[in-house]
């Protein structure tokens, strides 16, 4: 089977920050990489705390799952990494703000450190109608 690296940097998604693609598309599937909350124009971590955080991130993942021609309504599975699980109450209110009355599959876990040292890294499967 063929895959597809996308590459968003024409879009509202951050580039890469090191050697791996922003998402795979192998078939009608889109494994989307883990999104942080970097602002796409300057490559900082947007100010704020986790509700800041979490906004940012799910936009970067969503322009990533749009540039492979899917959407937030076709995401079937996601990874929420937490610095701290004491913020699990405000991600998974914006979180649901962003879904909707789609409700992913999803597994949320805290970890040590995450990249940039940000709060929180959301990752995701979605399917494609091509």
């Amino acid at each position: 089977m063929s895959t597809e690296s996308l590459t968003t940097f024409y879009l509202a998604a951050p580039g890469a920050i090191g050697p791996y693609s922003q998402g795979i598309k192998t078939g009608n599937l889109v494994f989307a990489s883990g999104c942080i909350p970097l602002d796409p124009t300057t490559m900082e971590v947007v100010s704020g705390g986790i509700e800041e955080q979490t906004t940012q991130s799910l936009k970067n993942l969503k322009a990533v799952v749009e540039a492979a021609g899917s959407s937030l309504s076709q995401v079937a599975k996601t990874t929420v990494f937490l610095k701290n699980m004491g913020d699990f109450a405000s991600m998974n209110k914006i979180y649901g703000e962003f879904f909707g009355d789609h409700k992913p599959a999803r597994s949320a876990v805290e970890v040590a450190r995450l990249p940039k040292d940000v709060l929180v890294e959301i990752e995701c499967i979605a399917v494609t109608n091509s």
